[in-house]
């Protein structure tokens, strides 16, 4: 495990209270039941802003705490446990495109407005049902014209950090925008996205890697939320093979049930190591395209085999609707294929290493 200083062990217990006592699944429920347009409730969202997490990676002098990234995957992770709905993914990783690549007015402009959660913001690359990396979204006069198949928060974003095919570009909501719910599995936002001539700021900094840095950020981070739904998971179905009785014995006395939980618990410690490493090459500035490509893909290895475990450890009920564990599979399959997926993720590692 990674070693927190006092201030990161404030920031992630106070996380954890809040998920545990304001937030827990029940709090997610009740969004899905409502149907909030924007996917979240906007209660839950201002108390994040409140509470400062908008703005961890943003710097300073526009309004953040630069607290760093390890900082925002802590908070991240706690989320993640809970399922809790909200967009502080998305505008953190749109927040990092700006830091990156922005110029001082971008930066002035968006990014006090980011740290506070006045403005909600997201990443828009995907164009197809695969993730490839690639973009044919093309600006002419300042106008962009293109589509994007998978965009997530995108309902209550005003802001999307857009994926052209030379660079990325700053889009407010508006004329020339419009937007198509897409229905997934874990019925969080996404939509597809479609620019008409929508006026786009192109973020001109950052060098010809930009888009690179920022969906490794983006890969990173959303590993860090998968991590917590992994504890998460573990720890609920650990706790119910200690409870449930079948054949007049305890669930979690039957030797096969205690292997297959310990070979998950290995696993869990090697998700954490590769993420946690992710979080910290952020921090450092080294080694971050390996180590992003690596946390995401132990991500996807780990939560998918966690999550059809969780399901069929807790047998027939776990499939039901009255209980919690069957979210964090539905949540998963989503986020296994968001950034890349696996096989997307292993092709680049050996591309990295040179092969």
């Amino acid at each position: 495990m990674a070693v927190l200083n006092e201030e990161q062990e404030m920031l992630r217990d106070m996380a954890r209270g809040w998920v545990t006592n304001e937030n827990p699944v029940a709090a997610w429920r009740k969004v899905r039941s409502e149907k909030p347009v924007e996917g979240y409730s906007a209660d839950v969202w201002g108390t994040m802003g409140e509470m400062g997490w908008a703005g961890i990676v943003i710097p300073e002098q526009f309004g953040g705490s630069d607290f760093g990234w390890m900082s925002a995957g802590l908070v991240v992770e706690e989320l993640g446990k809970t399922l809790t709905a909200s967009p502080l993914v998305a505008t953190t990783i749109a927040a990092s495109a700006i830091v990156l690549g922005g110029s001082e007015e971008q930066k002035a402009k968006w990014l006090p407005k980011l740290a506070t959660g006045e403005v909600v913001g997201t990443l828009a690359v995907d164009e197809g049902p695969r993730f490839t990396g690639t973009s044919t979204a093309k600006v002419e006069g300042g106008k962009l014209t293109g589509t994007k198949a998978f965009v997530h928060e995108a309902h209550g974003a005003s802001l999307f950090v857009v994926a052209a095919a030379d660079g990325l570009y700053l889009v407010e909501k508006g004329d020339g925008v419009s937007l198509s719910d897409r229905k997934l599995t874990d019925q969080r936002s996404h939509a597809e996205v479609t620019f008409t001539g929508a006026a786009a700021d192109k973020l001109a900094g950052g060098g010809d890697t930009l888009l690179d840095d920022v969906l490794d950020r983006a890969r990173i981070l959303t590993a860090a939320e998968m991590l917590g739904m992994a504890q998460q998971v573990f720890d609920v179905t650990l706790d119910y093979l200690k409870q449930r009785v079948q054949f007049n014995q305890v669930l979690a006395s039957f030797q096969a049930l205690q292997h297959r939980m310990a070979d998950l618990f290995g696993d869990l410690a090697m998700m954490r190591s590769a993420v946690e490493g992710g979080l910290e090459a952020l921090d450092s500035g080294f080694g971050v395209a390996r180590a992003a490509t690596v946390a995401k893909a132990e991500a996807n290895r780990v939560l998918h085999t966690m999550s059809r475990e969780g399901i069929q450890l807790h047998g027939g009920i776990g499939m039901t609707d009255e209980y919690d564990v069957g979210f964090y599979l539905k949540r998963a399959r989503v986020l296994e294929s968001a950034w890349g997926s696996t096989s997307f993720l292993k092709n680049r590692f050996a591309t990295l290493a040179g092969y």
